[in-house]
């Protein structure tokens, strides 16, 4: 069987270059999820090599990686977890530094999120450098959870991020590249 192609969801992502500094190209999938053909598209390709694995919970990184990975989630029929940005959580959390391809930030999660041993799915919009997916990885990793893949919509090989976290011993599944940045 032939899996299925996913390349009709790079005309729903939107460029916009020159954000949020210049000689960026972003690219903004606010336009796919928008479009409910494009928004089903992108949740089953992102679950669809999962169904039969053993997982505990989706983890989606803030902000789109919430939108994805909460319908993945609910799809899965698991539980979500999500990562947020520095003190928006109101619980004890456990956080992590990391670097985007245009500054530094923080990440955090509840630090009773994952339990030892969870099968975890890491869910986000797009994978670049790989800073902030990584930080992810660590922060499951540090709570005993186990990362069984990452998947994103987009990736921008170029930029390295989805080899790095192959290197850190972890699958990657994304629907479309473009290439450069």
């Amino acid at each position: 069987m032939t899996a299925p192609s996913w390349s009709h969801l790079k005309d729903l992502v939107r460029t916009i270059p020159d954000h949020p500094k210049n000689g960026i190209l972003f690219r903004d999938i606010t336009t796919l999820i928008a479009d409910p053909v494009g928004l089903r598209s992108a949740v089953d390709g992102l679950l669809l090599p999962f169904l039969n694995e053993k997982i505990e919970r989706v983890v989606g990184i803030e902000a789109r990686g919430f939108i994805l990975g909460g319908a993945v989630a609910h799809e899965l029929g698991r539980g979500f977890v999500p990562i947020r940005k520095k003190g928006k959580l109101p619980w004890k959390t456990i956080g992590q530094d990391y670097a985007l391809e245009y500054g530094v930030d923080r990440m955090e999660m509840h630090a009773d999120a994952i339990a030892p041993g969870d099968r975890i799915l890491l869910i986000d919009d797009l994978i670049a450098t790989g800073g902030t997916a990584e930080a992810a990885v660590q922060l499951i990793r540090r709570s005993g959870g186990e990362v069984v893949a990452a998947a994103f919509v987009v990736d921008l090989p170029d930029l390295g991020g989805a080899d790095k976290l192959r290197a850190a011993g972890v699958g990657v599944h994304s629907l479309i590249a473009f290439e450069g940045h």
